[in-house]
């Protein structure tokens, strides 16, 4: 009994290490690919290394990420009519799911899609680099990888997360708006005329704000997954697997932070809390 006791206790020390080893080893990469942005910003976002980032990561994922707003805000519709409907307050359903989708669901769905679409794709391509020994002969050459290859990628993802929830946004209110007017009747000006009445400035800032730091992480993550890949075929499959299941991770964790943390600068700013709008 005493073994197996001793036995547990290593093994959970052993996960410990490990766990607190990787995340030192992500944080330096980190602070490195933050060095060169700042130190060297224009080397690192040069045009010819900057654009295909962005087209991959923006232009591409675009009908995508736009397809899953509009069956979000329409899903949305048909979900919660009923329950407005036996309230009486039908025309208001519009703008409380564009509040909804502007600050939490659009900028979630859209980080989703781009882990998935664009995160694991990243991991892939720099996995490949790394077990072909291209990394490696950059280096040799005295060519920054982190430089060259991991910041443009990064910062497209932090400028390209809130054009495509915007995207998603815009998309999410149309089939909220397809659903409630032509389906269940609800006047079109009453939708409008609450939706402006409900959602402020406030809301789309917040859900931006988040994409941004969505983006930030899915960059990194992916970009660093593929820089640690193994030796193999299963490596880089691993790779990309990785770059997913931790980017979704952390969109889920930065959510639940900086969704207190803008509702309390809501208050301090403002002096009143009116997050229960959204």
């Amino acid at each position: 009994m005493q073994a197996i006791s001793r036995d547990a206790i290593t093994s959970l020390g052993w996960f410990v290490h490990d766990n607190l080893s990787a995340l030192g080893r992500f944080t330096v990469f980190m602070g490195a690919v933050f060095e060169r942005l700042i130190r060297h910003p224009f080397r690192c976002l040069r045009w010819g290394q900057f654009a295909g980032p962005l087209v991959t990561v923006g232009v591409q994922s675009v009908v995508v990420v736009s397809i899953t707003g509009a069956f979000i805000g329409m899903i949305l519709s048909l979900e919660t009519y009923a329950q407005f409907e036996v309230l009486g307050q039908a025309q208001r359903l519009g703008g409380v799911i564009n509040i909804a989708v502007t600050k939490q669901i659009g900028p979630v769905l859209a980080a989703v899609m781009i882990a998935g679409r664009v995160g694991g794709a990243l991991a892939a391509e720099l996995g490949t680099m790394r077990i072909t020994e291209q990394l490696d002969a950059m280096e040799a050459m005295d060519a920054d990888p982190l430089r060259i290859l991991v910041a443009p990628r990064v910062v497209a993802c932090v400028i390209m997360a809130p054009i495509l929830t915007v995207f998603s946004d815009a998309l999410g209110s149309l089939g909220c708006w397809f659903i409630t007017v032509k389906v269940f009747g609800v006047s079109n000006s009453d939708y409008w005329f609450y939706t402006a009445d409900l959602l402020e400035t406030w809301q789309p800032i917040t859900g931006l704000i988040k994409a941004a730091v969505f983006g930030l992480a899915i960059g990194l993550i992916s970009c660093y997954m593929g820089f640690i890949c193994t030796q193999g075929a299963a490596g880089v499959g691993r790779a990309a697997t990785n770059a997913f299941v931790y980017s979704f991770l952390a969109i889920i964790a930065i959510n639940l932070v900086l969704a207190d943390f803008l509702n309390s600068l809501w208050i301090m700013i403002y002096g009143v809390d009116r997050s229960i709008l959204g």
